[in-house]
C-alpha cells in the first residue's frame, strides 16, 4: 500500500510539474541554418517575433521587449543562458514588476532539408496566480508565434530578403 500512495503523489508531482511547463514542436521546411538566422538575427527576429532593439545569441546578454495583451502592457526581460550554434537556445524570461522567472529553451533538429523545432518554456507556476499568466495564455501565444509567425517566415522565398 505504501508503494501505491508513493506512486500516486509521485504522478501528482509530475503532473504538477508539467502544469507549469510548456512545449511546443513543429517541423518547417526549411533548413537549420535558415531557421537558426531567424531566430538568433535581430533584423529578422523583427520581421516574425518582437520588436526588439537588440538581440545576440551570446551567453550573458539581456535583451527585452513590451507586449500589450488585453490592454495591459507586459514589459519582458530576458538573458541568454545557454547558446549552442544551430542546435540550442536557452534565455529566462520574465517581467518587470511581477514576481516569477521562467525558462525558455529552443532546440533545433535536422530532418534532411528540413528542420524540427522544440520550444519548451518551464517556470510558468512562479508567475502570478492570475488570468493573465495562465499556462493556456503561453500555450496559445508560443503555438502562433512558432507554428504560424516563424513557420510562415522561414518557409516564405522572400525571407532571406529584407
Amino acid at each position: 500500500m505504501s508503494t501505491r500512495l508513493k506512486r500516486e503523489g509521485e504522478n501528482m508531482t509530475t503532473e504538477n510539474q508539467l502544469a507549469g511547463v510548456v512545449v511546443i514542436e513543429r517541423t518547417f521546411a526549411a533548413p537549420v541554418a535558415r531557421v537558426w538566422k531567424a531566430l538568433t538575427d535581430v533584423e529578422e527576429m523583427r520581421r516574425w517575433y518582437f520588436d526588439l532593439k537588440e538581440f545576440r545569441p551570446e551567453v550573458g546578454f539581456e535583451f527585452e521587449f513590451t507586449v500589450e495583451h488585453e490592454g495591459m502592457k507586459y514589459h519582458h526581460l530576458c538573458k541568454i543562458t545557454e547558446v549552442i550554434p544551430q542546435k540550442k537556445l536557452v534565455h529566462t524570461w520574465r517581467y518587470k514588476g511581477h514576481e516569477g522567472n521562467s525558462l525558455v529553451t529552443i532546440e533545433l533538429f535536422a530532418d534532411g532539408d528540413k528542420t524540427r523545432l522544440k520550444l519548451t518554456h518551464e517556470g510558468l507556476e512562479t508567475f502570478p496566480k492570475t488570468p493573465s499568466f495562465a499556462r493556456k495564455n503561453f500555450l496559445e501565444g508560443w503555438t502562433q508565434i512558432i507554428g504560424s509567425s516563424l513557420k510562415e517566415f522561414v518557409e516564405s522565398d522572400g525571407a532571406d530578403r529584407v
